[in-house]
């Protein structure tokens, strides 16, 4: 028999139990009046008996798991506030789950004001939310995310080796912040093509460490727009495991990032594409292995060694060319040397994997934040990084689910709809709190029915390169109009 424990933002624990193929609902229901009791029933969880390592995809956060996120951090309070800190993540991971509702309604709906001693409901201003949130700070996101990525990314990474690697990516993209002074000033604007006027929003910059083959996300690096990708992502080369591959894109591709992932002596391995034009890097060729697969030997150009002049003058590196249909050729470069443990065509196929981050990418601002114009909607940069964090949070809980769907229905987490199961989410957390324990089991089953609606056919290849379909608008960008100099009418000129 195992349990599914399931944390509710009225501090209501569900657990579900299953039993053979039946499934049985037990509610844990804290009186709402009394705030003890609650945080007895925040617990409960944590002193239930279970495995000692959490599961491998568990549906929601451990309460265990935001007190020691706030204990770690130093954001634990004894006092008694309407808004308690472990209630404000809750606001901040709904605010990324629930994009198409303001954050009052998030609150409300969410249930997460604490009640009088009477047992009233109390009412919370726009202002108490940002001053809780403040209070909390982004530092508790940042450490839910980590400790909870640690233990999901890696036991999703070990189910899905390949060749006995665990398989991540890496890369980066930007995020549109509101247009405030203060994210202006924090996070910069890139520019635009017409006559190098910054954009209409700042951006943020982020680097994600995923692994590809469920797309939860292990690591994260935030930034300015300023910061470049390999800046930001050197904070994350050191949470690659032993025994594991990176794929990165060939904008990463340099003879000192190379030489900084190489590490054979913990099977740590890179591959990437290799770069075409005039950075394009150097090497001989010392031995063929097999059709269009060599081993060569990569020397650093002078700039390189001026900036590191303690890299070794050469690195051994296998070459793979090929060309898909409708494509120019092209050359993959990897540390995998061995072409009997690791087949040239099975590497041109897991490089092409390449494309599920980006994938992750789109799934966060056209899904998740319903690709709002301002895809964020903090007003300051310390909320921004909170936001953000949250939003890991909240994006690796919807994965974790599609996880379990996929294991169900057999299937790889990448034939389930990313779509339906946000859909789905939102609606449960939503309502569930709500339903009676009798009438659970019963939207369970009808969760089992429309089970296919989350299946999605296998993925066909692409076969055509990427080009715009829509084009820019010719409108001018809106900016700030400058108060107009009044003349007088040509009648009072003349007349004088």
């Amino acid at each position: 028999m195992t349990g599914l424990w399931i944390f509710l933002p009225s501090l209501t624990i569900v657990c579900l139990v299953e039993e053979g193929r039946g499934w049985s609902w037990e509610r844990h229901c804290s009186p709402s009046g009394r705030a003890n009791e609650r945080r007895a029933a925040l617990l409960a969880v944590g002193a239930s008996e279970r495995a000692a390592s959490f599961d491998l995809f568990s549906e929601t956060l451990e309460p265990e798991w935001i007190a020691q996120a706030l204990a770690a951090t130093g954001m634990a309070s004894l006092r008694r506030r309407k808004l308690p800190a472990e209630h404000v993540i809750w606001i901040v991971i709904g605010m990324a789950l629930l994009r198409d509702r303001s954050i009052a309604e998030v609150v409300r709906h969410l249930d997460l004001v604490l009640p009088t001693p009477r047992g009233e409901r109390q009412r919370v201003t726009g202002g108490a939310i940002v001053q809780a949130r403040d209070r909390l700070g982004p530092e508790p996101l940042a450490w839910l995310f980590q400790s909870t990525a640690d233990v999901w990314a890696s036991a999703s990474a070990e189910e899905h080796r390949w060749r006995g690697l665990a398989v991540f990516g890496v890369d980066g993209t930007t995020l549109r912040v509101p247009d405030t002074p203060e994210n202006d000033a924090h996070f910069g604007r890139p520019g635009t093509s017409r006559g190098g006027a910054p954009a209409g929003y700042p951006h943020v910059r982020l680097v994600a460490l995923m692994v590809l083959h469920s797309h939860l996300l292990a690591g994260l690096a935030l930034g300015p727009y300023g910061d470049s990708e390999l800046t930001l992502a050197a904070r994350l080369w050191p949470q690659l495991p032993e025994r594991s591959l990176v794929i990165v894109d060939r904008e990463f591709a340099s003879y000192a990032l190379f030489h900084q992932l190489l590490d054979p002596d913990h099977e740590r391995h890179w591959l990437t594409r290799a770069r075409r034009g005039k950075r394009t890097l150097k090497w001989k060729v010392l031995e063929r292995l097999g059709p269009e697969d060599v081993l060569a030997e990569l020397c650093p150009s002078e700039s390189t060694q001026r900036l590191h002049p303690a890299l070794p003058e050469r690195l051994r590196v296998r070459a793979i060319r090929y060309q898909r249909r409708g494509f120019r050729p092209q050359t993959l470069l990897t540390s995998l040397l061995d072409p009997v443990t690791y087949p040239a065509a099975e590497i041109i196929t897991l490089y092409h994997e390449r494309w599920e981050i980006e994938l992750g990418f789109d799934e966060v601002k056209t899904h998740t934040l319903e690709r709002e114009e301002a895809l964020l909607r903090s007003k300051t940069p310390t909320r921004i990084a909170q936001e953000l964090w949250g939003l890991a949070v909240g994006y690796n809980l919807v994965r974790l689910t599609m996880a379990r769907v996929a294991r169900r229905a057999g299937v790889p987490p990448g034939r389930i709809s990313y779509r339906h199961a946000l859909n789905f989410i939102r609606v449960f957390w939503l309502t569930a709190w709500l339903s009676s324990p009798g009438v659970l089991p019963r939207r369970l089953e009808a969760l089992h029915d429309e089970l296919a609606l989350l299946i999605l056919p296998e993925r066909r290849p692409r076969r055509f390169p990427r080009a715009v379909k829509i084009k820019m608008s010719n409108y001018p960008r809106k900016r700030p109009r400058r108060p107009r100099r009044r003349s007088r009418r040509l009648s009072d000129r003349h007349w004088g």
